[in-house]
């Protein structure tokens, strides 16, 4: 399968109908929402800084301040309650453009189950599917023979299957999308590499190896809190920004603001901020696909509701 382009598309899983609109369209290709009183988070629970609350109406400021038109919402629990939960958020709130959501993939209706989503109130939103594969003991998970059939399902179900890994997972990674190619994957976070501790290798070549398989994408986010979160800089963290552009071009690279998660580091400000310096070389057009064109080709977001 070749790599979608860079540029915004009507057709896909987010699909409401398109409309004419000025300028290119801006994504946060990645953040999170949550509500404390309707789920626990249990990951927050040694985490002050997000030990609460996090709803579209404190994120909505950050976008209106850097033009984001849209965002993709990304689940955060591996449950069955959530997703709906966030397809109907999105039915409702103009910003949000698709839900990557969670189904269990080892499950033998999985097809089914994918189906039910879809059937959900705005179950057109749904574009993508994600499993905390970072928590998962075995580092060879990916390639286990019930997880690669779920896989097959998403492709199947023509969604997107967002990889949250650790980047002594980056092997099974490679393995597992260079098996699949008829699914598109889309790696978070760049394989959160290990930024606090100025390591740079396996995980460059991993990553190379990876953007060399046509069916992969990037999401050039997350950086900042794999780095030292009480002093990072962004020198620190360009090195590995650098190879994740140059593994996959920008047409395969997205910026996601990882907000509230970036806050235990920096602030939505901060994070965009670093993301112009890292894309200062490029061109306007490559800048363009890194702050919204790839996004919306993968994830097949419109430019219209």
């Amino acid at each position: 399968m070749g790599s979608p382009g860079g540029g915004a598309t009507s057709a896909g899983g987010a699909g409401n109908g398109s409309v004419a609109r000025d300028g290119p369209l801006r994504v946060d290709a990645h953040h999170h929402v949550w509500d404390l009183e309707v789920r626990d988070q249990p990951w927050t629970a040694e985490l002050p800084a997000l030990r609460r609350s996090f709803s579209l109406t404190d994120l909505r400021p950050h976008l209106a301040a850097h033009r984001i038109d849209r965002t993709v919402v990304v689940q955060t629990i591996c449950g069955p309650a959530e997703t709906p939960e966030l397809l109907a958020l999105a039915a409702g709130a103009p910003e949000v453009g698709g839900v990557v959501g969670w189904v269990d993939l080892t499950a033998p209706d999985v097809t089914d189950r994918l189906a039910a989503l879809r059937e959900c109130p705005g179950g057109t939103f749904l574009v993508g599917v994600r499993h905390q594969v970072q928590e998962e003991p075995d580092p060879r998970w990916l390639c286990r023979p019930d997880v690669r059939r779920g896989l097959g399902a998403v492709g199947g179900a023509g969604l997107v299957y967002d990889l949250v890994v650790r980047h002594y997972q980056m092997p099974a990674v490679v393995e597992t999308v260079s098996a699949l190619d008829q699914v598109r994957f889309v790696l978070d976070h760049a394989g959160k590499p290990p930024i606090a501790s100025g390591a740079i290798d396996p995980w460059r070549d991993h990553l190379k190896s990876l953007g060399r398989l046509p069916n992969a994408a990037v999401k050039l986010s997350g950086l900042v809190t794999e780095a030292d979160h009480d002093n990072w800089a962004v020198e620190q963290i360009r090195p590995y920004a650098e190879v994740t552009l140059e593994a996959f071009g920008a047409n395969r690279s997205m910026w996601g603001s990882d907000w509230p998660v970036c806050m235990l580091a920096a602030c939505y400000e901060d994070v965009v901020a670093m993301t112009d310096t890292f894309t200062a070389s490029m061109s306007a057009g490559e800048r363009r696909a890194v702050f919204g064109g790839t996004a919306a080709a993968w994830y097949s977001l419109t430019e219209g509701r």
